[in-house]
């Protein structure tokens, strides 16, 4: 397996290829919580489950901030019936030791990050299937090409985070392919929230059936995006 060679800046990954930040570099952690968890409503909507499973397809896997908090909030909030699916895609997974150290970052939740971190050793190309929290938590990686990934996903989301780099650095993580492949997996009411407010991204979402609302962004990020499949 090759792993993304990043650079760290003041103590934050940084993306040597892409010449992108991974997360807010004031604070990455509030930023997924504004970002991820609320415009999805995912407090509210972990604890409103039964028995039942809540599915989260993510792109862009990055330094797993974003499946720590979403994981962490579930356990939390969700009966111990329901079951939470969390699938990534990422095509440049970070090393091992890179992964250990954005860990750091974020201590209130190493009791996810710790046991994912001891079986993403093992990381593979392709599809990676791991079972944590006592099978609570499903998490799927595809360490691939997220339009050869997208095809081979099943399972409908109640939600997405999109969550690649910015669209102006990235465009395959934007194009008009993926949204479409969204729309496929995506059922009456399915949210999604990203950092970005690109016109481009925007009218893509529009064009695959999402309604789409604006929002002021995290910290000094003018604007970003959210909605649900109508």
């Amino acid at each position: 397996m090759q792993f993304f060679p990043i650079n760290w800046i003041n103590n934050n990954p940084y993306s040597i290829d892409f010449n992108d930040i991974y997360f807010n570099s004031e604070n990455g952690f509030l930023e997924t919580e504004y970002v991820f968890i609320e415009k999805n409503q995912l407090k509210t909507r972990f604890a409103a489950l039964k028995n039942e499973t809540f599915t989260i397809i993510e792109t862009g896997f990055g330094t797993g901030l974003n499946f720590y908090c979403a994981a962490t909030h579930f356990l939390a909030l969700a009966p111990v019936e329901a079951t939470l699916h969390y699938i990534s895609i990422e095509k440049f997974p970070l090393a091992t030791v890179d992964m250990h150290k954005a860990s750091m970052l974020w201590p209130a939740l190493s009791k996810i990050s710790e046991e994912f971190l001891s079986t993403y050793v093992n990381l593979k190309a392709g599809l990676n299937e791991m079972s944590i929290a006592g099978s609570r938590i499903q998490l799927a990686i595809q360490a691939n090409d997220i339009l050869s990934a997208l095809p081979q996903i099943s399972q409908k989301a109640d939600a997405w985070f999109l969550d690649g780099f910015a669209p102006a650095k990235n465009a395959e993580m934007w194009s008009g392919t993926l949204f479409a492949h969204m729309a496929k997996l995506s059922k009456k009411n399915t949210t999604f929230a990203t950092f970005t407010s690109a016109g481009g991204v925007r009218r893509g979402l529009q064009n695959a059936g999402f309604e789409v609302e604006k929002c002021a962004g995290f910290g000094k990020k003018r604007e970003m995006l959210f909605g649900k499949f109508a």
